[in-house]
């Protein structure tokens, strides 16, 4: 970055005879989009940016998107590229499963603005979500478009960048902690296990018109860990289409509330038992499921403790 400034010193001191001048051009460089461009990577485009704003008014307002995994919930499970741009955006739109600790990250002067979905609910439709995006970004604002997870797993974020793209809306993404990995790991459920577990399989638990359609020959096979994401209400239908398909009723299952949070909650037992443990357990989305024998090693390597005052 401080090569790139080296090029237009001389033009930018012939633009601006003041130095309060030039010190205001050069951080809305550095702190600002062309600055966003050579930290990640975007050479080419950040020069052909800074020379564009040399010969323009000096204001250098134009938008882009970021498109940031907010991990599943703990605020330490961030990377610091998710925290610099959340520290400087000026609009965040943001989901549901966006925890409360991380969205106190913010920047505390950035417009908020939810698009949370809950199951048959929907605060706005995503089609809608992807053109405020763009409207957002063309009116010249830093839009933070902030995820819980990670953008690419079950997020839709290849959605809006589609759109991004399609307007010439310049983005970021920065990948978060997915469910997955974060919520098993504060679980003491190791995904993958010599002895156990060689592979493993992300699938959603979506209900669609009363029933769960997932490929179940494919998640009943052995040696492998079943993640199961949004699978709090069909867990009773999920567990029957397993045994159906040929898992043993007794394999090992869990299911998680709120992962890496004070709040989280685990219940674990079999594909026989756990429906009926849960029921009446009051738990609340978001919830992942684990199916497979690495659940057994739970008891040993169980290491988080919520706090019990945690609502």
């Amino acid at each position: 970055m401080a090569a790139l400034a080296g090029e237009f010193r001389d033009v930018v001191k012939q633009r601006f005879s003041n130095g309060q001048q030039r010190r205001i051009f050069w951080e809305d460089v550095f702190q600002g989009p062309i600055g966003e461009l050579m930290l990640s990577g975007q050479e080419t485009q950040a020069r052909e940016a800074l020379q564009a704003a040399t010969m323009g008014s000096g204001e250098l307002h134009f938008g882009e998107v970021y498109l940031v995994g907010g991990g599943p919930g703990d605020p330490d499970l961030l990377t610091f590229r998710a925290l610099r741009l959340m520290q400087q955006a000026d609009v965040c739109v943001y989901d549901k499963l966006v925890s409360k600790e991380v969205m106190e990250l913010v920047r505390r002067d950035a417009e908020l603005i939810y698009v949370g979905k809950s199951r048959d609910q929907h605060t706005l439709p995503q089609e809608d979500i992807n053109q405020l995006l763009v409207r957002l970004a063309k009116e010249g604002k830093r839009v933070l478009r902030l995820k819980g997870g990670d953008p690419f797993i079950f997020g839709r974020g290849g959605e809006e960048i589609e759109t991004l793209m399609e307007h010439q809306v310049p983005f970021q993404v920065v990948p978060g902690i997915t469910a997955a990995n974060g919520v098993s790991s504060y679980a003491g459920i190791p995904l993958t296990h010599r002895d156990y577990a060689q592979s493993c399989l992300f699938t959603t638990g979506h209900l669609k018109d009363g029933s769960v359609d997932l490929d179940w020959p494919a998640l009943v096979r052995t040696g492998q860990t079943v993640v199961i994401y949004m699978g709090l209400v069909g867990l009773p239908e999920i567990c029957k289409q397993l045994i159906a398909h040929g898992a043993a009723p007794e394999l090992p299952i869990a299911i998680v509330q709120q992962g890496t949070t004070q709040r989280q909650r685990v219940v674990a037992g079999t594909l026989a038992s756990l429906p009926g443990q849960v029921e009446g357990a009051g738990l609340r989305a978001p919830c992942l499921i684990i199916v497979g024998e690495v659940v057994r090693l739970r008891e040993k390597l169980a290491w988080f403790a919520p706090s019990p005052a945690a609502e």
